[in-house]
């Protein structure tokens, strides 16, 4: 997918895929990933400055962590993230319904 499309978007992808869990940076490409279906192959150099944005923000918070036997910057969602992402997710289905009755008109015109 191409990542021009995922601009706006990117800080909504990460918010959700830190809801349940915390995660160290790779392992968010990864779950993007898997949950996209392999549509979504989002480069280090977009992730690392936005989750490093997240967090100035305060949506965000880390520590290290070792992982696999490997210190790692493992990310999680804080209460300000969890309100962050509810706006998140209130205002993409907006932006979709808007879109979806454009692109797929329903009734005569």
């Amino acid at each position: 997918m191409n990542t021009d499309a995922l601009r706006g978007h990117m800080d909504a992808l990460l918010l959700s895929v830190l809801e349940h869990e915390p995660l160290h940076g790779y392992a968010i490409i990864e779950a993007l990933q898997a949950r996209s279906g392999g549509a979504l192959n989002v480069p280090t150099g977009t992730v690392y400055p936005a989750l490093r944005r997240l967090e100035q923000a305060g949506y965000l918070s880390s520590e290290w962590a070792e992982v696999g036997g490997r210190r790692r910057r493992t990310y999680r969602l804080t209460s300000a993230g969890r309100t962050a992402l509810a706006g998140e997710r209130s205002a993409w289905r907006e932006f979709a319904g808007v879109i979806g009755s454009v692109l797929e008109p329903r009734g005569a015109e």
